[in-house]
């Protein structure tokens, strides 16, 4: 079997993985509950991106973190609250403030550990892991600053595993910083 670890970091990964993850479980027939449409049920695909727990649910393979708590809790909250294990949803209780520094060396330092836990077990239950996922803007705190640290880290315990990444870059004329 072939999986994929999907990491989603900060506002901006954390909005684009939502989405991502709906289309992903519109496309292979899991419902926001995590169980699998009856259509789909002899297809074995899904399973790139989703991980079968016991009670035959379906969840995503992924980690959510942002150092702002308010873009993990809609998660949380939202329509597929069920979907996501709440272990794999990561939020501090400080931000990053649009500072890579921040993200990087202060805030992100009592953080890293964790995430890398999460990371760490959802690659040891895969079978064959091919490889990361990446989402984040560059543009911010967490996803630049956190984001370049949880690579450099990832690098060092999955070196040869490639690390596919999906970054936002700010737009000079919206954004009223660009790091």
């Amino acid at each position: 079997m072939r999986e994929v670890v999907t990491i989603h970091l900060g506002q901006a990964g954390s909005q684009v993985g939502t989405s991502c993850w709906e289309l992903f479980c519109y496309e292979h027939g899991v419902k926001p509950d995590g169980t699998l449409g009856e259509e789909y049920k002899g297809d074995k695909s899904f399973q790139t991106f989703f991980g079968e727990t016991e009670s035959k649910k379906y969840i995503p393979r992924s980690v959510f973190l942002d150092m702002e708590p308010s873009t993990i809790d809609e998660i949380r909250s939202g329509v597929y609250r069920k979907l996501f294990h709440p272990d794999m949803m990561i939020s501090g209780s400080e931000d990053a403030a649009n500072n890579f520094a921040r993200g990087h060396y202060t805030v992100g330092k009592g953080i890293i550990e964790i995430c890398l836990d999460r990371i760490r077990k959802l690659a040891d239950a895969c079978s064959g892991l091919q490889g990361f996922m990446f989402f984040n803007s560059v543009g911010g705190g967490t996803g630049s600053g956190f984001g370049a640290l949880l690579l450099e880290r990832l690098s060092a315990d999955y070196g040869k595993k490639p690390k596919l990444g999906f970054s936002i870059y700010p737009s000079p004329q919206v954004s009223t910083s660009v790091v």
